[in-house]
């Protein structure tokens, strides 16, 4: 299988390459980033770097050039983690956001989809994209205020994404990954975030296991097209045991 992961120098995007690198599964590993991967620390014992390729992109909000077009060909599956977080959004400006975590991603998804790839054993291209615990698709129900344009902006996306895969005719399917708090290995996090989070009721999920989680679905298929932290840290625990 050849993965892309998009926002390959984050947080979430480096530990899903990291564990990708000891997937016998993947056979090829594109690294999408505005820069070049670097190698990830901690590689487990069965790791293999000759599958990695770093591939950069200028702006992601244009046109793909067709030498990056061509690495990403072929592609089984394409794991999205480009976005602005809620704490971050407040240091960019709210056009710089909506282009960010709205424009770039639908860009990618319309880009990457129409990719030729070799499809002889009929397999739809799986596309996963991680949003907000508190993003919620049914538009009756109202976002926390504080937050609600980030929310809005962001269910708005979701909603493209499904359609893009129900317009397909089963050849491109969608997964929402739906986190709460993503936590790093030993990360400590603020006393008033946790606080925040705490009284709102956002769960916890640690990086490994969201990126474990993932890294499964785009093996075995999606169990379905949105999944909550619960389901995430399920999945994991279940790949853990195998």
């Amino acid at each position: 299988m050849k993965l892309i992961v998009a926002g390959s120098t984050g947080f979430v995007g480096a530990e899903i390459i990291r564990q990708a690198l000891s997937n016998p599964k993947i056979t090829s590993l594109v690294a999408l980033g505005r820069r070049p991967a670097p190698t990830p620390q901690n590689l487990g014992p069965n790791a293999d770097l000759t599958k990695l390729k770093s591939v950069t992109v200028a702006d992601f909000g244009e046109e793909y050039p067709d030498s990056v077009k061509q690495e990403l060909s072929g592609a089984d599956a394409c794991i999205w983690t480009i976005a602005i977080t809620p704490a971050k959004s407040r240091s960019n400006t709210w056009e710089q956001t909506v282009k960010v975590c709205r424009d770039y991603a639908i860009k990618g998804i319309e880009t990457i989809s129409q990719l030729p790839r070799d499809n002889t054993s009929g397999k739809p291209f799986r596309f996963v994209y991680i949003s907000g615990y508190n993003c919620e698709r049914d538009q009756t129900k109202k976002p926390m205020w504080p937050l609600r344009d980030y929310l809005l902006m962001r269910i708005c996306r979701q909603c493209l994404f499904h359609n893009f895969a129900q317009k397909s005719n089963g050849v491109l399917e969608v997964l929402i990954a739906k986190p709460g708090l993503i936590m790093g290995y030993g990360k400590i996090v603020p006393a008033v975030q946790k606080a925040l989070m705490t009284a709102i009721g956002v769960p916890k999920i640690a990086v490994q296991d969201i990126s474990a989680a993932l890294l499964d679905q785009v093996d075995n298929g999606f169990e379905q097209d949105t999944l909550m932290t619960e389901d995430l840290s399920r999945i994991a625990a279940k790949r853990g045991e195998q």
